[in-house]
């Protein structure tokens, strides 16, 4: 069987900790892997993937223990139970007033929700002729007080063949892709609020972004005031691609799906390298309760490109736009992936 699940320690983090584990999903015969790291976040830290010949890093992630503990970049978070930024950290929900911790300090706003760097459980493991599996599991029970709605929240990593892919543009070869699928349920008495977001950096070998194109969605661009959080919507504008070169981009979008309609809605973003002669295609589910929203930002490096799948708005929490309330013992779910082309 050519796909196969292993472990090696990463680590330790201090000097008085255990390493973690970090698990290793491979494709033995052609090369192509993925890590992950349940025990911070359950992050991606490393993708490779091949096309024809060459094997391309694709995901720019901590490389070292350190590195890990210093990151203020969120590479690779899971964002839960908000993506993006809440004004002050403060929001009203179902009549009640709440106050979560503010970790943005240059913009005075809560930042990312608060599962990024906690220990997910691995909970099933599975390798067959198409795919090697990993299901990760985080359970809040509601402790802190700005936030007292417990949950359940299951991410899944795939290896998958990528003609396997059921969502998105067809690919043309078996060669790999990386497939997420996110389940966050909600465990409590009360509905609660909740928005889902993916924070991963992307590069092709490290090649320098401002040779590279971006093509994006149909989209509205999110304008931001100085703090960051949203005041007004750009008119909507086709599909189409853009050149990175001199490009500063931090820019949240609402985006539609890709055309013609489907019965399974779905968007892609692209970034290119016309010098390799490759597409990185990043993927999201659309539709009611999807991820109908993403951000693309350029790090000062220009290394890489975040390209961020979301289901909600920047400060959705009160706003509303995009924001999904959770019954009891229902959930909030989508599916992301990752290919080259």
């Amino acid at each position: 069987m050519p796909f196969t699940i292993s472990t090696q320690p990463f680590g330790p983090l201090a000097t008085d900790s255990q390493p973690l584990t970090e698990y290793l999903l491979e494709h033995t015969e052609t090369g192509e892997f993925m890590s992950i790291l349940p025990g911070f976040g359950g992050i991606l830290r490393r993708l490779v993937l091949r096309k024809g010949k060459e094997l391309m890093m694709l995901i720019k992630a901590p490389d070292s223990p350190q590195a890990l503990l210093a990151a203020e970049s969120y590479a690779s978070a899971f964002l839960y139970p908000f993506p993006s930024r809440i004004r002050h950290g403060i929001y009203r929900f179902d009549g009640e007033d709440y106050a979560l911790p503010m970790n943005e300090a240059k913009h005075d706003n809560a930042l990312h929700g608060f599962v990024y760097d906690e220990s997910f459980q691995v909970i099933s493991q599975e390798t067959t002729d198409t795919h090697a599996q990993l299901v990760l599991r985080y359970d809040y029970t509601g402790s802190m007080p700005g936030y007292p709605f417990p949950f359940s929240l299951t991410i899944t990593y795939e290896l998958i063949q990528a003609d396997q892919l059921p969502l998105g543009s067809l690919a043309n070869d078996r060669m790999c892709a990386l497939r997420i699928t996110y389940s966050a349920l909600n465990t409590g008495p009360k509905p609660c609020p909740a928005a889902f977001g993916w924070h991963p950096y992307f590069t092709l070998s490290e090649e320098a972004i401002d040779d590279m194109t971006l093509s994006l969605p149909a989209r509205s661009a999110i304008v931001l005031d100085d703090d960051m959080l949203p005041k007004g919507r750009q008119p909507a504008e086709p599909a189409g691609t853009i050149l990175l070169r001199d490009r500063e981009l931090d820019t949240p979008f609402v985006i539609e799906p890709a055309s013609p309609p489907t019965d399974n809605p779905f968007a892609e973003t692209i970034l290119a390298s016309p010098n390799a002669g490759m597409r990185l295609i990043v993927g999201q589910e659309t539709g009611p309760g999807k991820l109908n929203h993403l951000v693309c930002f350029t790090p000062p490096r220009r290394d890489s490109v975040a390209i961020e799948p979301l289901t909600a708005n920047v400060n959705a929490f009160n706003t509303g736009d995009g924001l999904a309330v959770i019954d009891p013992g229902d959930a909030l779910s989508g599916t992301i992936w990752v290919r080259l082309d």
